[in-house]
């Protein structure tokens, strides 16, 4: 009876060290995943809230004008989303460039004019120049210049002012698909790209249709 219990009592514990050791560690690695997806939403929150911040924050920034010039003082584009006379813009382009152009390179990229504010930033030869309202945010402001930079970067191909000066009708384009109304409509590089070029195939479509037309007009004749 003692080796039979002994027996059973041997078993026993085999059985529960064998079966209760794995479900052990089951719940244990159960419990750290728990811990370390907690954890994770817990760091992820912030970041959703941030990029759901910035967006509003870019949705409610809205452009006044937009300027590109020279490091000579030469404006290569004009965009403006507010109504001016043809000599009050003249006079703003030339107290705006006058200004941007005087101020040191470590100088801050923000400056109070009249009752709104110049965002500038410099990219190679190019000022960059946006003008919006006195509460709108600046860095917002800085990060839609820049998304129209890459985006025209990336059509060009490491885009220089040559390529504003002979393709400029290409940037107004890209600057249409990104702006609407002077508010930030589409923040996807890619979208904007894809559309720029179905345009670059339409075009090239109409050009070899009126080039076809052309020559079967001459060989009638």
């Amino acid at each position: 009876m003692n080796a039979l219990a002994g027996a059973a009592a041997l078993s026993e514990s085999s059985f529960y060290s064998s079966h209760a050791l794995p479900v052990a560690r089951a719940s244990i690695h159960r419990a750290r995943n728990r811990r370390a997806s907690t954890t994770q939403g817990a760091a992820g929150a912030p970041r959703s809230r941030a990029r759901a911040a910035r967006r509003r924050a870019a949705a409610t920034t809205m452009i006044n004008f937009l300027l590109l010039v020279s490091r000579q003082g030469k404006t290569r584009l004009t965009k403006w989303y507010e109504s001016y006379a043809a000599k009050e813009k003249a006079r703003i382009v030339r107290e705006i460039t006058a200004t941007v152009l005087a101020r040191a390179p470590k100088m801050c990229n923000f400056v109070e004019w009249r009752n709104k504010k110049i965002i500038y930033k410099r990219y190679a030869s190019l000022f960059f120049i946006v003008c919006v309202d006195a509460e709108d945010n600046e860095l917002i402001t800085l990060e839609m210049i820049h998304l129209y930079v890459e985006v025209l970067d990336r059509y060009f191909g490491n885009v220089c002012e040559l390529d504003i000066i002979f393709n400029f009708h290409k940037a107004y384009y890209i600057l249409d698909e990104i702006f609407v109304g002077g508010e930030l409509c589409e923040s996807s590089k890619k979208e904007v790209l894809s559309v720029c070029a179905q345009m670059d195939e339409l075009m090239e479509e109409r050009e070899e249709d009126k080039a076809a037309g052309g020559s079967s007009g001459r060989v009638r004749k």
